[in-house]
């Protein structure tokens, strides 16, 4: 994690005045969004759960980010986390990974905290999280996601170092495994991290807005990827901005705004009633 920014932490966390302060400040009704809820368990067949949050609430300096947070996502689903600026969606995940420290709740992934399964999960950080002046290359980078299997004592091997090499094949960018990281576009840049969430061959796979500032080629090329993952069985998470492209590349959706205003099918969930909870205005979605 040494290529990624630190970003900071709920604070005071010990003080239990906080929760009750943020509750005076956030009067959200929650009712609508439980319902939803309830009514898209309903529909999912799948009783298995990838990741269950319960009552999470993040704040920094008293500002709520996220506030009792509910949230079960099935196994082998693709997930759209969705909502306006501000609204959560990086914290909610960085949360998750324990990234951020909540004030309040706990979370579990296929079952257990995320620590015990830490070397099952995936993580494609935000580009501008990353520090791509640090000097290393493709190649190094991609050999990271074999870390948390070996330890941090072992040295990659070689059926490690062809595992990446695989990886990179996949996403595009064999000719560049020696090329400074540096040295990438953006749509490359991004490409090396979904390599290095690959090659460790997780469960679930959590990953923040992986199309922001890339081209049409390099999107396509990423969701293809991320198809085939759901269709091997795993579960992938992703910060998600493009409200017309929601339905066509994922099952499952979460309207995000502080807080969760529904998450279930997103035939279901992604109604223009949704959207206006959600953004405050009417949405006119395309249709062909």
């Amino acid at each position: 994690m040494f290529l990624e920014s630190r970003i900071h932490e709920s604070e005071d966390s010990e003080h239990p005045r906080k929760v009750t302060k943020i509750k005076n400040f956030l009067l959200f009704g929650t009712q609508n969004a439980k319902l939803q809820t309830l009514n898209a368990k309903r529909i999912t067949m799948n009783p298995k759960l990838a990741l269950e949050v319960n009552d999470l609430t993040v704040a920094y300096k008293f500002k709520p980010v996220l506030w009792d947070i509910d949230l079960d996502v099935p196994e082998g689903v693709m997930m759209a986390i969705v909502g306006p600026n501000g609204a959560g969606k990086s914290t909610l995940i960085k949360a998750v990974l324990d990234i951020v420290k909540p004030i309040a709740g706990h979370v579990k992934i296929l079952g257990k905290k995320y620590q015990d399964v830490r070397s099952d999960v995936g993580y494609v950080p935000q580009k501008g999280s990353v520090d791509w002046d640090f000097p290393t290359t493709v190649k190094d980078v991609v050999l990271m996601g074999t870390y948390g299997q070996l330890g941090w004592i072992r040295r990659p091997g070689a059926q490690q170092k062809r595992e990446a090499e695989k990886a990179i094949e996949k996403v595009g960018l064999s000719d560049f495994s020696m090329r400074q990281i540096s040295q990438l576009s953006g749509g490359q840049q991004q490409r090396v991290f979904l390599a290095r969430a690959l090659v460790q061959d997780a469960s679930v796979y959590f990953m923040d807005e992986p199309f922001q500032g890339v081209d049409a080629t390099t999107e396509k090329a990423i969701i293809n990827i991320l198809k085939e993952l759901r269709q091997k069985g795993k579960t992938v998470i992703v910060v998600h901005h493009d409200l017309q492209t929601v339905t066509d590349y994922f099952d499952w959706v979460t309207l995000l705004n502080v807080k969760k205003i529904a998450s279930g099918p997103s035939d279901v969930i992604f109604t223009p009633e949704n959207l206006e909870l959600t953004y405050g205005a009417k949405f006119a979605l395309a249709v062909d």
